[in-house]
């Protein structure tokens, strides 16, 4: 157990139940978000939240979960800005990029942080029981530091000292999500158009050498409809799959199953879904109604 203080920043849905468990281990934990709902229900939680980074502690480590580049670059600015960078380890949690995290790093240690690149996956099911998985990326003996810190939210995978190599294999791992997602929903619908029950095809072919966790974790709130809890959007994937996107051409990569993925998800933002829970991109599929 430990009081060591911890500037938890983002408590979206993933980041609640992250801050939670890094709260249950015993650490100090104050939050960030701009959101008023999202503190309240921090406070809630009893994890004390403020609006911005200037009004948290100035020491102890920084955990970043914000969801986009542009927040990360906001928030490295912000923090620049009022003189909370230095002297701090800071892990980049949010699914950013390469580009990102390495721009992010660069500003970080110039103004006297250490940062640590450590993507998650697992979603808000696994981030509630703290079995995360972490693709952590930095220097050994800032991996060190913060070992006890990731182990409260999961499992850290090392995967290289270079920052940036922890976000490349987020986008690996995205890249599978989003095929895996639509092709979960492409094949619900297409049992419908087949004149099956979508939910018997499910229990059919879900524990077979079809199955996938997509599969098995997003599929039956394919069955819900709009009753299905948001627990991750459409504009998230958009937002992931956009990623995976521009790393391959930054790699001259080759990605046409996700180039394909990736239409699909734009169209269910584009008729409306982006902040509905991703199993909604089954509604781009007219046999999904039945």
């Amino acid at each position: 157990m430990t009081d060591s203080p911890i500037t938890f920043v983002g408590l979206g849905a993933i980041g609640t139940p992250m801050a939670q468990r890094v709260a249950a281990a015993g650490f100090a934990v104050t939050g960030v978000d701009t959101f008023d709902a999202a503190r309240e229900r921090a406070a809630a939680l009893d994890i004390p939240a403020v609006a911005s980074i200037a009004d948290a502690p100035a020491a102890g480590t920084v955990v970043v979960m914000v969801a986009t580049p542009d927040q990360l670059d906001a928030l490295v600015a912000e923090a620049t800005a009022a003189s909370v960078v230095a002297d701090r380890t800071w892990v980049i949690m949010s699914t950013v990029g390469p580009d990102a995290v390495a721009r992010a790093a660069e500003r970080l240690t110039t103004a006297g942080a250490r940062v640590v690149d450590a993507p998650v996956t697992g979603g808000v099911a696994r981030a509630m029981t703290g079995e995360l998985v972490i693709f952590a990326a930095g220097a050994e003996a800032d991996l060190a530091t913060v070992a006890d810190l990731l182990a409260a939210m999961g499992a850290a995978r090392v995967v290289g000292a270079e920052i940036g190599r922890g976000q490349s294999v987020k986008v690996v791992n995205q890249h599978l999500c989003s095929v895996h997602l639509v092709a979960a929903a492409e094949a619900l619908a297409l049992g419908a158009s087949l004149g099956l029950d979508r939910a018997e095809v499910l229990d059919l072919v879900a524990g077979g050498a079809a199955g996938s966790w997509m599969l098995s974790d997003r599929a039956p709130r394919m069955l819900q409809g709009e009753d299905a809890p948001v627990l991750s959007s459409i504009g998230i994937f958009v937002k992931d799959s956009g990623l995976v996107a521009d790393a391959a051409a930054s790699a001259g990569a080759e990605v046409p199953v996700l180039v394909a993925a990736r239409e699909r998800l734009l169209r269910a933002a584009d008729a409306g879904l982006e902040r509905r829970d991703d199993s909604s991109v089954i509604e781009t599929y007219p046999s999904a109604a039945h």
